[in-house]
């Protein structure tokens, strides 16, 4: 595309205005300039997918599982080659009002790091979003790439939580959620500022509670308390459990939270469709809680609004 001259002279004058501001500010304050002016890059929370993977054999069962408890319907199952080097998977994406997972049912064994990204977060361009990354404190772990519908990449924050980032080559377009999944972290003391300070930078959004008492039984020890971060953004909600990781099972595996109207109703569903109940019901500072493992292998908490 050709720029009208006019056009390009006002840029190029605007571009040495900038370069001038920033050296006379000095490095320290033209770094923070720069970083306050990371771009918004998040899409909605709509398109925040988690990312399941399950032995083929039981791609179907977990689908019929999923759905049969959520609602909401599955995309076509293709096979496609979902990383940079060779492999081939399954896929499918899985919307309910309440979530959606990017399933994976690898005939191939999975290609490092693949498999240890939780979430799968749409971008508006995925170059920015990698600077925007880096500048925010995350790492690069698999650096940009092509697949079948746009490009990939995979970052990690401080305390090792590992997301993708995705772009399509044609914007999807799906309905909002009903309610918002939450992405549940699991960090220790010694990197939980660091993450929660880098990925609301990234993410543009905002602490909306940080409760440094908040009870145990949240996390399976009901004698004690634990600091717990909650983060809200256009790519949609994160708890942050700042834990001693002494945890006992399943908490820590449940990697995202999924809020519905009735909590007995939707348990019922799950049994119903084969899911397994881990934690039963309990009651938290308005909240009340369960977390189930689907066929497969996936396990998940479920909540539901139980008043203060």
């Amino acid at each position: 595309m050709r720029i009208p001259s006019k056009l390009l002279a006002a840029t190029f004058g605007l571009g040495l205005v900038g370069l001038v501001s920033l050296t006379a500010m000095g490095p320290a304050q033209a770094r923070e300039s720069t970083e306050a002016a990371t771009p918004v890059v998040a899409v909605g929370s709509q398109y925040d997918t988690t990312h399941v993977y399950v032995a083929p054999a039981d791609v179907d069962r977990f689908v019929s599982s999923f759905i049969g408890t959520f609602g909401g319907q599955s995309t076509k199952q293709v096979v496609a080659t979902v990383t940079p080097t060779p492999s081939s998977t399954t896929s499918q994406l899985l919307q309910t009002p309440v979530g959606t997972v990017s399933l994976f049912g690898f005939k191939t064994p999975i290609p490092f790091p693949f498999g240890d990204e939780r979430s799968g977060y749409l971008v508006t361009d995925m170059d920015a979003a990698i600077r925007a990354a880096r500048i925010s404190g995350a790492d690069v772990i698999v650096s940009p790439f092509p697949d079948p519908i746009g490009r990939d990449a995979v970052i990690q924050w401080p305390g090792g939580l590992n997301m993708q980032l995705y772009w399509h080559t044609t914007p999807p377009s799906y309905a909002a959620f009903q309610t918002i999944p939450e992405n549940r972290a699991y960090v220790s003391p010694d990197r939980a500022d660091a993450l929660v300070r880098g990925f609301v930078k990234f993410s543009h959004g905002k602490v909306v509670s940080d409760e440094p008492k908040a009870p145990g039984a949240e996390i399976g020890r009901p004698n004690d308390t634990y600091r717990r971060i909650r983060i809200e953004s256009n790519f949609g909600k994160m708890t942050v459990h700042v834990t001693d990781g002494h945890l006992p099972y399943p908490y820590g595996r449940e990697v995202t939270g999924y809020e519905v109207a009735n909590l007995s109703e939707t348990l019922a569903k799950a049994k119903a469709h084969g899911a397994q109940v881990l934690i039963e019901p309990f009651h938290s500072e308005g909240r009340q809680s369960t977390v189930v493992q689907f066929p497969g292998g996936y396990v998940a908490e479920i909540h539901a609004n139980a008043g203060q």
